[in-house]
């Protein structure tokens, strides 16, 4: 299927829809809404209220006629629940477990924090760039009202709606949402597609089952997280990605190198077209503590500062 990559609601066909803000970097997520019978369920809101507010303005016509009367958080990042709030009332938001837990450790709070710290220039022009855009000052969290764990079923009027845990992966409790009657699946983070992933949690290896996971639902369709909408060939370029970075991670590792020597010296070439390449640092400490547990956790601050350094070297 053929969408053209520009912002605003798309029809996918079957009554589904895909929310889409290019060029989907850092905070510009894509969402969909599934409609049958007078009712509709969303997946994911956005980064801040205004965002938000602009997408359920352009579903009205929509949803006027089939009101959302449930929401899926495919995972915990900001950019895929802070607008949570605006959803009416009685709407009930559903998440894995494991997201709706790691969800208030990132509130929008601390990415208001982010944007006002001073680890120096580089960093301070880092932040501006990628978060200056979105306004968190004035956002209330709304957890999530029913969590799952494993794989849930839903219905919008008559479909049936399958939502699938494959986390952890890109974060803690990542999810997938497939619409079999319609080939579409709505991927979440699991797709970053024209933009590098990044794997804030890991295991890698369970990033690439998820990948698979997507791929054996057959569908035709896919909405990724970031990025326009896709099929198959979406999946592989994202596998390939993360099976390179695994490997070159791991022979640098193995040779003593430091995580953001390592990051530097990873040749990214074949992947020379990708948006946010500074993800590398991040990628490839994740991969570290994977192959040395007792290694310990950088804070989200220093991960941000390897990454506008990484930016800043390259």
């Amino acid at each position: 299927m053929n969408i053209e990559y520009r912002r605003g609601l798309h029809e996918l066909g079957d009554g589904l829809y895909a929310y889409l803000q290019p060029d989907g970097g850092w905070g510009w997520s894509n969402a969909g809404l599934v409609t049958a019978d007078g009712t509709s369920l969303l997946v994911d809101t956005l980064f801040d209220l205004r965002l938000t507010r602009a997408m359920l303005d352009a579903m009205r016509p929509l949803t006027d006629r089939h009101p959302i009367d449930a929401a899926v958080n495919t995972h915990a990042n900001g950019d895929h629940c802070f607008g949570n709030e605006l959803l009416p009332a009685s709407a009930e938001i559903y998440a894995s477990a494991a997201a709706a837990t790691e969800m208030p450790e990132a509130p929008p709070q601390a990415l208001q924090a982010l944007k006002q710290a001073d680890l120096g220039p580089e960093f301070r022009r880092y932040i501006g760039d990628i978060f200056g855009p979105f306004a968190f000052e004035d956002i209330e969290l709304r957890p999530p009202t029913a969590t799952f764990a494993g794989r849930l079923e839903l219905r919008v009027g008559d479909r049936r709606i399958e939502v699938v845990e494959v986390g952890p992966a890109h974060t803690t409790g990542d999810a997938f949402v497939h619409v079999p009657d319609a080939g579409v699946v709505f991927t979440g983070d699991i797709l970053f597609i024209g933009g590098t992933p990044i794997m804030w949690r890991g295991p890698v290896a369970n990033w690439l089952a998820a990948c698979d996971r997507i791929v054996d639902t057959g569908a035709r369709t896919l909405v990724p997280g970031h990025g326009p909408v896709t099929d198959a060939a979406g999946v592989d370029d994202v596998r390939r990605y993360l099976a390179y970075v695994r490997d070159e991670a791991r022979a640098r590792f193995a040779a003593g190198m430091d995580a953001e020597q390592a990051a530097d010296d990873i040749d990214l070439s074949a992947f020379a077209g990708w948006n946010e390449p500074e993800r590398i640092a991040v990628n490839v400490e994740t991969l570290y503590r994977e192959l040395d547990p007792s290694r310990p956790a950088p804070s989200p601050p220093e991960l941000f500062a390897r990454m506008a350094r990484w930016a800043a070297r390259h």
